[in-house]
């Protein structure tokens, strides 16, 4: 386990999720945080399908990107902010399910760059299933919340 160099990490990871209208909008919440792993759950509605009835791509990486965002904001220090340097994201499957679930793990966390690996997996009558795998760069902006 990483630890947190802000005793206050739980709190303040969680209300900038709270801050964060397009996942309000998706029905996204933050279900885990820990020192350097954050979950992030989406309903798979229909307002967040494409034409094929399967999870839209876009809505798959901004709940990926949150996840392995905020993954990386658990470490940073206080009076920081994160912000999304580069991600890359790799469809596996549909993503078609009673939710989607994003699992964001910190790689390493540097003074100024980290890297985020993020899990996303359909979850369907309790089980989990790898539909997209992403990595991420972020980078700590200091002076700003």
């Amino acid at each position: 386990m990483i630890a947190p160099r802000d005793p206050g990490y739980e709190a303040k990871t969680r209300d900038s999720f709270a801050r964060q209208p397009l996942m309000a909008h998706l029905g996204a919440r933050m279900t885990r945080v820990e020192p350097g792993i954050v979950e992030v759950e989406m309903p798979c509605i229909p307002e967040v399908t494409q034409q094929h009835g399967h999870v839209h791509g876009g809505a798959v990486g901004a709940i990926a990107d949150s996840a392995g965002g905020y993954a990386g904001f658990t470490l940073f220090p206080p009076g920081s902010t994160v912000l999304t340097v580069e991600y890359k994201i790799n469809f596996l499957a549909p993503s078609r399910g009673e939710a989607l679930r994003a699992r964001g793990t910190v790689v390493r966390s540097g003074r100024t760059l980290t890297i985020s690996e993020v899990q996303v997996f359909a979850v369907r009558e309790g089980a989990e299933h790898l539909c997209a795998t992403a990595s991420q760069t972020l980078i700590c902006v200091l002076g700003k919340d």
